[in-house]
This record gives structure tokens, C-alpha cells and sequence, in this order.
């Protein structure tokens, strides 16, 4: 038998300066663009009004930030690259109310063990600005003695050679390009977030040609740098908003730009969140900002938005990740619901009725917001000019949403239709009488036209708007039902059937219709289990029996989502007591979601179809609604309902400008 020879166990040792560095640089530098992130973290901590940056081969050859900052005194260089050294806290108690962008102190230390680093700096201390600059360089853990230096005012940190001593992290390194690309965002997100500091970011490529990328001046509006940084053409497509809580209340604040529905991405790219000036990347905000455009847009597009939120910094703990990308809020759901708030207010404060884009002769497109990149398809006659517009005549028209009704009422006393009875039911517990002194006006409707059963044309001040009935019909459904459930608190009619429908249900389909009871009561659905793989359907919603549903295919679909998890009843509703079969809302955002889910399909079977002809009534009420229900300019899929074509643009494609 062959003989082995225990080897001595190893001995525990302190690890030498330098790799305690370099494993702290694993976490905090995986890239260039981390490095770039902390240098102008300190940049913007040290006060900068101006942040210079220039880039060579993606960062993996050069990086320099330059900062007209308060500096660094001579004496305190050294100490700037020793590890956990810092002018941002002193106690541990600073730790619960982290006010800086930077606080650990490892940063400067962490980058220069892996490449070579040049520190000057020339500093201003109480107004008063020192004789010269002074520089210190490192390489790995050669560190040089501060020397004289010449440069104004600031502190200019350059990293060379990037990874040059941890070859197996260089090589990990992508094309220069797309390491410039990570640099570019880290950039715009800081950008975004100080307007009141100027920032010039420049690339110079293997080939040697500099590029400069980003170049705004400091003390800019909030809006125009977003704009500036995200590009003009969106400046017409977002919507500010802003919300401020007393300061009894913790003097909580934000500010965002949303994107209008119809510019949203197929991606989160633009999304933009940054937590008291720091740039993170954060769930709640996320699903918060997703939930106040649901139904504005379809469920895999994602809204352009750049969010500021500013929170007392001990109701927020930015020390949970490695690279600060990330941070945890003391209280997450008031402020998921602080910004779902002020999005949705900001929303609903808008008319999100898209604008009808025009194909150019070039193959470009634009809305008739934009000016003509082109000439219209239409040549102008020369001397024809467009009719006035008086917006201010006499009542010949109106959109009195009762006045609609009324008229087509009297000329067709004996019409009926679902959607004008129950428009007019609606209206009837809100009528007011008119003053017996003055008489009412003799009443012009608008114009009316269904075209091809499925889209209504009419107009309105700004031009000829243009309804998809469907969409429009199903938004009115999708919001009457959800009114009726969520704040009525009332379950929809129900019809029983003669013959129960059934269902396949084995053991799991059965547990789901039991944790599904209560949504199900809301929704006027009564079903039980039938045998050991039936599910029996007795009652049905009225509004779906009239439509022609089928029962038991709605309750099928309904089941599919439960089991692919698209919503969680069982975490949403509980029975409000032994005698009380309606849901108690534990969390109304999330009863929404998983309402949303449900009454989606079932306003959209409910909803007249295109090919559907309406009679006047129908086509009356159906305006009369569409300026009363939140979010009509978009169907629960997010598609739009309405699109418009301003008497502007009308006028240039037929040649009258």
C-alpha cells in the first residue's frame, strides 16, 4: 500500500496590504466604469460645479476626472490612498444618516492596487487657495512621495493601465466600445441628477480619433438636462411631475418625467432612479412607476421615466450592496405608494391621446406635434390660405355628455342599446335640473361617423379625432367593473344557469377555485367542484351571459392564470369574517393587479366588437363617456383608444399653410 504523508495544516496569517486591496477591488471595481463612478462621486462630493472627463480605449488605458472641487491638502495625499481613510464619517451613528455619495473610504484605495494612479490636486480651504498643487502617483503598492505639481484649482485623478498587476480581470475586459457604453450611462445618470454641475465626457478610440460624447453647462433646469442628455426628440413626449410631503409628515420629495404611453421601450434602458442625488437601481421604484401606467401601455413595453426622490437620509440605508447601486428604504411601502401616487396624479392630469404619425416621401415619420422634416405630400397652391377658426362662436356645438344623450333621446325615443342605457343610468343619479329662468340653449351635437363598424369619427378643438370602439368600449367596461369592486365594494349581477357548465379540474384546479372563492364572488361567478376532476359552473356574470361567453371557457382562463402565477390571490384577500363571503383588501395595489388580470378579459368579451354596428344613441353615449372614465385614451391592454390628426397638420398635408 503506498504510503502518504500528511501535509501541515496551513497556518492562519494576515493578508499583506496590497491583496487586502485588490479583493476589495474585486467587489467595489469590476470594470471601468466603477472606477469612473467612485472618482466622480468624490468629485461631486468635494463640491465641483465643473467634472471633466476623458476616456482612452474604454477606460482600460486611461481614465481621468479632473473636478474644479476644494481639493486635497498636501499633507493629507497620502492618507487620500490608504485603505478606509475618509473625511465622511467619524462616528457610528454617521452610518444611519449617510448624506455623501461616497462614505467608506476604500475607493482610491482599491483602484490604485490594480492599475497606476496619479492623485493631484491644488486646494481651496475656507476661501483661501494654496501656493501650488501637489501630486502623489501608486503603482500596485508603490507609493511615491507627494511632489510639486501645476494645475488649477481642483483635484485631477488619473488611472492608467487598468488591471495591468491582475491579468486574469483584464482579460475578462469587453470591446472598448462596450466598456465606453457602461462609462456613457454611469455618466448620464450622474448628469441627470446634478444639473447644477457641468459635465464633459470625451473617448479617444483605437483608431486616435477623440470624441467628445456629453458636454452640458452647469446650472441647468432639471428638465432641460434630462432633455439634453436623453435627446430632444423626447422633450415633447414627457410629463413632469413633482410631489413634496409636509415636513411633519418627514418632508419627503420627488420629481420625475414620465414618458407619454406611446413613446414607451421595449426595455427598462431608460428608466432613471436616483435616491437623494445617488443613481440605484431599485424594485419598488420600478414596480411602482410599471403600475402607474398599467393599462396605459401593453404589458411588455416599459415606460421612459426619470424619477428624483429625496428622503430624509435615516429613512434610507445605502450601505446594502458593494457598489452602492442599490439601496433599502425604512419604510417601502409608503414610498411605493408615495411615487405610484404622484405618477398616477401626474397621468390622469394629461390627455395621453396620441398623436396620428405621418409616413414622409423619405420613409421618416413624425406626429403632427413635430414641425415637417420634409415637404408635405401635398404640393401648395400658391395664394390658398386656411379659413379662420373660431373657437369662441356661439353654442353650435357641444360635448356636454347629457346634452348627447338628450338629443339622440329625442330622436330616437325608441332605440336601445346596452351602452346608452347604461351611460344614462349613470347619469341619472347625478342629473341636476336646469335653472327654470333661463332656458336652454338650442343644442348642435357633434358631428358623428362610424366608419366600417369600427372606428368613430368626430372631432373636437384641436381636430378630427378618430375611436377605436373596441378599445374604447373596453376601457369604459374594464372601469365601471373595477369601481363597482374595489370601491363600491359591491359584487357584479350574476345569472344562473339551468344547466351548470363544467370545467376540468383535478386536485390542484380544485385548491386554486377554493383560494380564488372570494375574487370570484366579487366577479358574480359562482362555481364549486363536481366529482374528483369537475369543476361545475351555477351562476354567471349577467353582463357576460348577455355577450354570448362561454362560462366555462372564461373560468378556464381565469384558472390558467392562477396556476401560471400571474397574480396571488391568497396573499391579497381573506374572507372578512364568518358571515361576510365578499374580500377583505389586505393590500388594494396588488388587489388591482390581480383584478386588473381578470377584469381585462372580461371587459374585453363584454366590449362591443369592430364590425358591431351602433345605433346613434350608442355612438352619443359612447362619446358622452369617453371624457368621464380615468385613462381613456387607452384600452386595459394599453393600446391607444383615440388618435388625432390637429387641423395644423390637416392644413399642411393638403397644402393650405
Amino acid at each position: 500500500m503506498p504510503t502518504t504523508t500528511a501535509e501541515p495544516a496551513p497556518r492562519i496569517a494576515k493578508l499583506p496590504p496590497l491583496l487586502v486591496n485588490q479583493i476589495a477591488a474585486g467587489e467595489v471595481v469590476d470594470r471601468p466604469n466603477a472606477v469612473v463612478k467612485e472618482l466622480l462621486d468624490n468629485a461631486l462630493d468635494a463640491g465641483a460645479s465643473r467634472v471633466r472627463i476623458d476616456v482612452e480605449l474604454g477606460g482600460a488605458q486611461l481614465i481621468r476626472v479632473a473636478d474644479d472641487g476644494h481639493g486635497i491638502p498636501a499633507d493629507q495625499l497620502p492618507l487620500a490612498l490608504a485603505a478606509h481613510a475618509t473625511s465622511k464619517l467619524r462616528r457610528p451613528d454617521d452610518l444611519e444618516a449617510i448624506a455623501t455619495l461616497g462614505f467608506r473610504g476604500e475607493a482610491l484605495a482599491s483602484i490604485a492596487s490594480v492599475s497606476r494612479l496619479r492623485l493631484s490636486s491644488l486646494p481651496t480651504v475656507n476661501g483661501v487657495r494654496a501656493d501650488a498643487a501637489t501630486q502623489i502617483e501608486q503603482s500596485g503598492d508603490d507609493v511615491s512621495d507627494p511632489t510639486p505639481a501645476a494645475h488649477a484649482p481642483g483635484t485631477v485623478v488619473e488611472v492608467r493601465d487598468l488591471f495591468f498587476n491582475v491579468p486574469a480581470r483584464r482579460k475578462f475586459l469587453r470591446a472598448a466600445s462596450t466598456e465606453f457604453g457602461h462609462i456613457a450611462d454611469t455618466v448620464d445618470r450622474l448628469a441627470m441628477t446634478h444639473p447644477h454641475v457641468g459635465f464633459t465626457l470625451t473617448h479617444t478610440a483605437e483608431s486616435g480619433n477623440t470624441r467628445t460624447t456629453l458636454d452640458v453647462p452647469p446650472n441647468q433646469t432639471s428638465r432641460d438636462r434630462c432633455v439634453a442628455v436623453l435627446g430632444k426628440e423626447l422633450d415633447e413626449g414627457l410629463l413632469e411631475a413633482s410631489h413634496e410631503d409636509p415636513p411633519q409628515q418627514g418632508g419627503a420629495k420627488l420629481w420625475a418625467l414620465l414618458g407619454r404611453p406611446e413613446i414607451a421601450r421595449a426595455t427598462t434602458k431608460f428608466q432613471y432612479f436616483t435616491v437623494n442625488g445617488r443613481p440605484v437601481k431599485d424594485r419598488q421604484l420600478a414596480h411602482a412607476v410599471k403600475e402607474a401606467f398599467r393599462g396605459l401601455i401593453p404589458p411588455d413595453r416599459h415606460p421612459v421615466a426619470v424619477l428624483q426622490l429625496w428622503l430624509d437620509p435615516r429613512a434610507v440605508d445605502v450601505n446594502v450592496h458593494p457598489t452602492k447601486a442599490e439601496v433599502r428604504f425604512r419604510e417601502p411601502s409608503r414610498v411605493h405608494g408615495l411615487v405610484l401616487a404622484a405618477c398616477r396624479r401626474c397621468l390622469l392630469a394629461h390627455d395621453l391621446t396620441p398623436a396620428v404619425q405621418w409616413r414622409m416621401p423619405d420613409g421618416e415619420s413624425r406626429t403632427n406635434e413635430q414641425e415637417p422634416a420634409a415637404a408635405p405630400l401635398l404640393t401648395p397652391h400658391a395664394g390658398s390660405t386656411p379659413p379662420p377658426i373660431d373657437h369662441q362662436s356661439p353654442a353650435t356645438t357641444t360635448t356636454d355628455p347629457a346634452a348627447f344623450v338628450d338629443y339622440f333621446k329625442r330622436m330616437n325615443p325608441k332605440q336601445k342599446g346596452f351602452v346608452f342605457d347604461e351611460v344614462k343610468r349613470e347619469m341619472a343619479d347625478d342629473a341636476s335640473p336646469p335653472p327654470a329662468a333661463v332656458p336652454p340653449a338650442p343644442i348642435k351635437p357633434l358631428p358623428v361617423l362610424q366608419v366600417h363598424d369600427s372606428f368613430v369619427v368626430t372631432q373636437d378643438d384641436q381636430g378630427v379625432v378618430i375611436i377605436d370602439q373596441h378599445a374604447l368600449h373596453e376601457r369604459m367596461m374594464f372601469e365601471s367593473l373595477r369601481s363597482r369592486i374595489l370601491d363600491q365594494r359591491q359584487p357584479l349581477e350574476s345569472q344562473r344557469l339551468l344547466v351548470p357548465a363544467t370545467v376540468p379540474g383535478d386536485d390542484k384546479r380544485q385548491a386554486l377555485l377554493e383560494t380564488l372563492g372570494p375574487l370570484l364572488h366579487a366577479l358574480g361567478i359562482e362555481a364549486e367542484p363536481m366529482g374528483p376532476r369537475t369543476i361545475a359552473v351555477h351562476a354567471f356574470p349577467s353582463l357576460l351571459f348577455d355577450r354570448k361567453v362561454e362560462p366555462a371557457a372564461f373560468l378556464d382562463d381565469v384558472l390558467d392564470k392562477a396556476a401560471q402565477g400571474t397574480f396571488d390571490v391568497d396573499a391579497m384577500l381573506k374572507p372578512a369574517d364568518e358571515n361576510d363571503a365578499h374580500p377583505t383588501v389586505l393590500d388594494r395595489g396588488l388587489l388591482e393587479a390581480a383584478l386588473h388580470e381578470v377584469l381585462d378579459t372580461m371587459s374585453c368579451k363584454a366590449a362591443v366588437k369592430a364590425g358591431d354596428r351602433l345605433t346613434d344613441a350608442e355612438l352619443a353615449a359612447l362619446l358622452a363617456r369617453r371624457d368621464e372614465i380615468e385613462r381613456a385614451s387607452n384600452c386595459p391592454h394599453g393600446r391607444p383608444t383615440t388618435l388625432r390628426l390637429s387641423l395644423a397638420d390637416l392644413y399642411r398635408q393638403f397644402g393650405r399653410t
